[in-house]
């Protein structure tokens, strides 16, 4: 069984930074991509933004692109979510997530994730 655990989210003030992570345990897992999403309340599930495992390669939402950076380190099995400028439209639950089979590329859709972590919450204050 594969467990995403995140860790980092907090309180922060309009324009502030929070550097969240997610850290996969459990059975040998090797996935092809991990992904942040976030969910505001009363709002849906929304991609942030997704690494592919192998190669690194990144995309992100357009609300993030710019103000946010992914990371993996794929040796620790951990995945990182740099948010810089921090805005109150960013408050939201925030989970983690992967996909462990198919093709390596960022997958975008909550239907594509085999994985979920419990989310780590996000308030940024005006």
């Amino acid at each position: 069984q594969v467990q995403l655990v995140e860790s980092g989210g907090g309180l922060v003030q309009v324009g502030g930074s929070l550097r969240l992570s997610c850290e996969s345990s459990g059975r040998t897992f090797r996935p092809v991509s991990m992904a942040w999403f976030r969910q505001a309340p009363g709002k849906g599930r929304e991609f942030v933004a997704s690494i592919t495992w192998a190669g690194g390669r990144s995309e992100y939402s357009d609300s993030a692109r710019g103000r946010f950076t992914l990371s993996r380190d794929a040796a620790k099995s951990v995945m990182r979510l740099q948010m810089s400028n921090l805005k109150p439209e960013d408050t939201a639950l925030y989970y983690c997530a992967a996909r462990e089979w198919s093709a390596s590329r960022v997958y975008h859709g909550t239907s594509d994730q085999d994985y979920w972590g419990q989310g780590t919450q996000v308030t940024v204050s005006s």
